[in-house]
């Protein structure tokens, strides 16, 4: 009996390429490229781009946008996170999408890497955002272990060897690095890995052997995928704080923002006006409440009803602001009774709280983000 013919050619006679993967592949690219254009960067992705494009959350997948397990295997944060997926992808994929069949490879990437996601996010919380394809890509590898194993006896024993130790060798090295190392999203790799071993015995229908695993052993495996997957989305950590009310709360600072910078542009209109027109106090001090004072106060009424976690990111910022925002209205106010009263202490008051709030304004921070993760490309 000779010796086998290689496993790559071997599947070539089964299929001789492998659309999928170069589809999944060019998914990927056209993605990286579409987020340069919208302002990322090419070796470093900032957590705002990747967020607004898909990425992982906690607080916002678990706030109704579930899409993010998906879409996050797309993204990816700078160039050489890309390549590495990438090249990984095309060296197990033209092994276990020769062997599956493109549709059920398919399905095995997407479920990989929607596990993958599901148990990073189990995992790390809150605290990352994350993204990438490296659950979908170790769950290619998780499956290329099973096949081989499945199909050793098809193959050359030093072949099965060398592919085999070295497939698993590669995985095993990622997960310990991603366990040592910071900023690898490792809970996406093992459960990628996971789901990628346990689908490829579930979808089993013979190779090269032409003998599928027994039915009851690939019924187990989908059932232990399922189970653990049932799990996995019901025991989710609830969220440290909900995302529409941070978004809320980012869009009701921002709306703010805009409004201080107009009225602070005001009050010095009203001055000059003032000294042009040689105002009498009334006047000057009614143009002050009625434009510069009540709009404030609107403000700040608007401000005190935003609700947030004291653990969202925008949380110290919008109390920051109300703080301003209240000793602005506060400024105005008694700079208006002072005016109109004749009352020096109440007009040096206001002064004082007008520099109070100018100090204010000057230590104040950009609307929050959340913060970098700890773990963030997988």
């Amino acid at each position: 009996m000779g010796t086998p013919a290689p496993f790559l050619d071997q599947l070539r006679e089964r299929a001789t390429g492998v659309p999928a993967t170069g589809i999944l592949v060019v998914a990927n690219l056209v993605v990286f490229a579409a987020m340069l254009v919208a302002g990322a960067g090419l070796w470093h992705g900032s957590n705002a781009i990747q967020l607004a494009w898909g990425a992982n959350f906690g607080p916002a997948t678990k706030d109704g946008e579930w899409w993010r397990l998906f879409t996050a295997m797309f993204l990816h944060f700078g160039l050489l996170h890309l390549a590495i997926n990438m090249a990984a992808l095309v060296e197990a994929g033209r092994f276990v999408e020769r062997s599956l069949g493109s549709m059920r490879f398919l399905l095995l990437y997407v479920g990989g890497g929607l596990a993958g996601n599901l148990l990073s996010l189990a995992a790390q919380g809150d605290r990352g955002v994350s993204g990438g394809a490296s659950g979908a890509v170790f769950a290619v590898f998780g499956a290329l272990l099973a096949i081989l194993w499945r199909e050793r006896t098809a193959l050359d024993p030093r072949e099965f060897r060398w592919l085999f130790i070295g497939a698993a060798l590669l995985a095993g090295a990622n997960i310990v690095l991603g366990s040592v190392v910071s900023g690898i999203d490792n809970a996406a790799h093992i459960g990628g890995f996971c789901f990628g071993v346990l689908a490829a015995i579930a979808l089993d229908h013979g190779i090269l052997t032409q003998r599928s695993t027994a039915m009851p052993v690939r019924l187990l495996a989908a059932a232990v995928l399922t189970a653990g997957l049932a799990v996995l989305a019901t025991h989710l950590p609830a969220p440290a704080y909900d995302w529409s009310d941070e978004l809320a709360a980012r869009g009701e600072i921002g709306h703010f923002l805009g409004t201080d910078a107009a009225l602070s542009s005001r009050w010095q209109d009203i001055f000059d006006a003032g000294r042009r027109q040689k105002m009498s106090f009334d006047e000057l001090a009614a143009r002050i409440d009625s434009e510069v004072a009540e709009p404030y106060g609107a403000s700040f009424e608007q401000l005190v009803a935003v609700p947030l976690d004291p653990r969202a990111p925008s949380a110290r910022t919008l109390a920051a602001l109300k703080r301003y925002a209240e000793l602005r209205r506060d400024a105005a106010h008694d700079l208006a009774v002072g005016l109109r009263t004749g009352d020096a202490g109440r007009i040096e008051q206001a002064l004082t709280q007008a520099q109070a709030a100018k100090a204010l304004a000057q230590d104040l921070a950009t609307p929050g983000k959340p913060d970098r993760p700890s773990q963030p490309p997988h």
